[in-house]
């Protein structure tokens, strides 16, 4: 027996809402992306920090003043981050903030670092560190070995200027977009 919809029966369907494809998901709770935002803020800071403060030490090893006092402003972004965390985790909204501004300033410090590199060009390390098995595979190019490693040098900046654009630009319009939906989920004032 074929029932058709009507208002007499509230457990009908409209035919019109049955021939529908399924839509997306519904949209998140607003606990629900604050736990989310608390997950990536920690996980991400947590990662800035050991990844920056690595490379400040390596960059003291090899005696470079300028890379380590970039890397250790870097690794204080990732403290910004788990800062932001605690304030959310706390019930303070400002916490939002402090997750977008650790991802801005994360991106212009590593992109200033990028650019500082690429203007003061130090090639002898790399030179140090070709194999004569690599040096034979550059001849075979035709390139130099200057032009190699000149060109070496500026793709592996070049590709960590974008790789950082990609991810902590993203980061930083991941937490504008959930500012809101984190709002909603502390008590009003």
């Amino acid at each position: 027996m074929f029932l058709r919809p009507s208002l007499d029966n509230p457990f009908s369907k409209p035919l019109r809402l049955l021939n529908q494809p399924m839509s997306s998901s519904p949209p998140l709770l607003s606990d629900e992306t604050l736990v989310r935002v608390l997950r990536h803020a920690r996980a991400n800071g947590t990662g800035v920090l050991m990844v920056a403060s690595m490379f400040a030490l390596l960059n003291a090893v090899g005696g470079e003043i300028i890379a380590v006092l970039a890397w250790l402003l870097v690794a204080g972004t990732g403290a910004m981050s788990l800062h932001g965390a605690s304030l959310l985790d706390h019930g303070q909204p400002r916490g939002i903030n402090w997750l977008v501004g650790s991802q801005l300033f994360c991106m212009g410090l590593i992109l200033s670092l990028c650019a500082w590199q690429l203007v003061h060009v130090d090639l002898e390390p790399l030179r140090a560190a070709l194999t004569s098995d690599l040096k034979t595979s550059v001849q075979q190019t035709g390139l130099t070995e200057n032009e190699f490693l000149q060109l070496s040098y500026r793709l592996t900046y070049a590709f960590i200027s974008c790789a950082t654009l990609l991810y902590q630009g993203s980061m930083a319009l991941y937490y504008l977009k959930r500012r809101a939906a984190v709002a909603a989920a502390f008590p009003a004032e």
